[in-house]
């Protein structure tokens, strides 16, 4: 019976599996009590990428191609937020600080401090970690040439690929894949407290002007090992002289100086050291000022009743209320270039080269020459006829302080009509100013000296005179106009109360 009933179970079980072929296993039906053991797929999604792009640097106005790198404020491996400074640069015309669109972590820096760096090419390597607008997409794959456009997508992608290699696969199970294991060479990532102390131990702690980075090299130190006493904590001339005074008081150096028979003298070798962005900028400009025909005119002024009232004025003033005596001259020069207006104009020769054309000018622009430890700049007072002589006392002081500690724009340093150098506050009484173009006249002033005069009766009297020396655009200016415009000028100075019935 036994074997009977096996033989019918079995015909049963090939009739179900030629019915149901494909859609179940044929193997033979073991066992009624044995679970049938099936293999379970689990589904996992693959981590989000992390965008590494290259971060470029921008166009920052005024036609300027390149920049020199000042400091950075961060390092590889610093987390930055949006608006955080990524670094300082400094071009011909100003100094400006690049801050990051994007939150993310500092890859790569691509210039080292004082490399001059490429408008529109990468600044640094940034993993982004935020979302990125189409405009912020543009802008880091934008480039000024279709060349520069392609090796940064391309540097991009590899970067997009370097990460994506290791990572699982949608297929694979997930109890079967292998748990992945940063590369030993990676360093972790540093917290954002890590990085923002790293980034910040002063904001200018490591900021100095090209010329005292130059000092700096020349005598071996490093600007980290050097206090800082400028404006938070930034490095001045005075701080590296500090350091090489006391470098020499080393034990032993008193006893070598003290030989007579044996002087040392320093062993100075010649080096090539490329121009700041500043002496760039006025190797540019002075280049195209060889080009215009000079005409000089020079006189003396009395200064002898404006510093009578000045001084006058100044008595009853604290010290940043006094007023000095380049706040008259500027006025006066105001003054004269309102009969004068030529003087006051710029002289286009780029628009139509066989018609030029002179653009006259309705606000007086007058520019400064102001010695700072960066070169020579020339801040500008903007719409001078607007402003009192106390006004521009107050003006004059503010930028000549922005170009010394090196926090002006280059708004700060554009749109002048007239420029006044006034080279008496270093020495010398005469000088032959070159005129900035596209403008057509400047003006420079001497030192004022004491000097024995006549007066009226043949008496022998002091006076204070100081020269003024005057350059004007001989193709366009005649020499009669600049001696009536000097004249005015001087008339003004020497009877101060002509001027000041004049002003408005």
């Amino acid at each position: 019976m036994k074997s009977v009933a096996s033989r019918e179970a079995s015909k049963l079980l090939c009739r179900f599996n030629g019915a149901n072929r494909g859609a179940f296993p044929t193997q033979p039906f073991k066992s009624s009590t044995v679970p049938r053991q099936h293999v379970r797929r689990q589904f996992h999604n693959s981590p989000n990428l992390k965008v590494v792009k290259p971060y470029l640097l921008a166009d920052i106005g005024e036609g300027i191609t390149e920049c020199q790198v000042i400091q950075w404020f961060v390092k590889p491996g610093a987390r930055v937020e949006q608006f955080d400074p990524i670094c300082e640069v400094q071009s011909d015309k100003a100094s400006v600080e690049i801050t990051s669109r994007f939150d993310g972590v500092i890859k790569k820096l691509y210039y080292e401090p004082d490399d001059m760096a490429k408008v529109g090419k990468p600044l640094v390597d940034i993993d982004i970690q935020s979302e990125i607008s189409a405009a912020d997409e543009a802008l880091l794959n934008g480039s000024p040439d279709k060349e520069a456009e392609k090796t940064s997508t391309n540097l991009a992608n590899q970067k997009e690929q370097s990460i994506e290699v290791g990572r699982n696969d949608t297929q694979t199970v997930m109890g079967d894949a292998p748990p992945m294991v940063p590369p030993p060479n990676l360093s972790p990532e540093p917290t954002r407290e890590q990085s923002k102390l790293e980034r910040h131990p002063g904001k200018y702690a490591s900021l100095a002007t090209p010329a005292v980075r130059h000092l700096i090299k020349q005598l071996n130190f490093k600007i980290e090992d050097i206090e800082g006493t400028g404006k938070d904590g930034r490095v001045l001339k005075e701080d590296v002289q500090r350091r090489a005074e006391s470098s020499k008081e080393k034990p032993g150096a008193t006893e070598i100086l003290s030989v007579p028979s044996l002087p040392l003298i320093q062993q100075v070798e010649d080096h090539v050291r490329p121009l700041t962005p500043v002496q760039n900028g006025m190797f540019k400009q002075m280049t195209r000022s060889l080009s215009i025909p000079h005409f000089l005119y020079t006189d003396n002024v009395d200064f002898t009743a404006l510093n009578a009232l000045r001084k006058k004025y100044n008595a009853s003033k604290g010290k940043s209320e006094r007023i000095s005596s380049l706040s008259f001259i500027v006025k006066a020069i105001s003054l004269a270039l309102q009969q004068y207006p030529l003087l006051n104009s710029h002289l286009d020769t780029t628009t139509n080269p066989d018609k030029p054309q002179i653009l006259i000018k309705g606000q007086h622009n007058i520019g400064i020459a102001v010695d700072s430890p960066s070169g020579l700049l020339v801040p500008v007072i903007k719409n001078v006829q607007a402003h009192s002589t106390e006004s521009l006392a107050a003006e004059i002081v503010r930028l000549s302080e922005l170009c010394r500690t090196g926090k002006f724009t280059s708004a700060d340093l554009s749109g002048a009509t007239f420029t006044v150098s006034n080279i008496g506050s270093i020495g010398g009484t005469a000088v032959a100013p070159v005129i900035v173009s596209p403008q057509v006249g400047i003006v420079g002033i001497g030192r004022a000296r004491v000097v024995p005069a006549f007066g009226e009766n043949g008496e022998i009297i002091r006076k204070e005179e100081c020269v003024f020396s005057w350059s004007a655009d001989h193709r366009v200016v005649d020499g009669a106009m600049a001696a009536r415009c000097a004249e005015v000028v001087r008339s003004y100075l020497e009877n101060i109360e002509s001027m000041l019935v004049r002003l408005r």
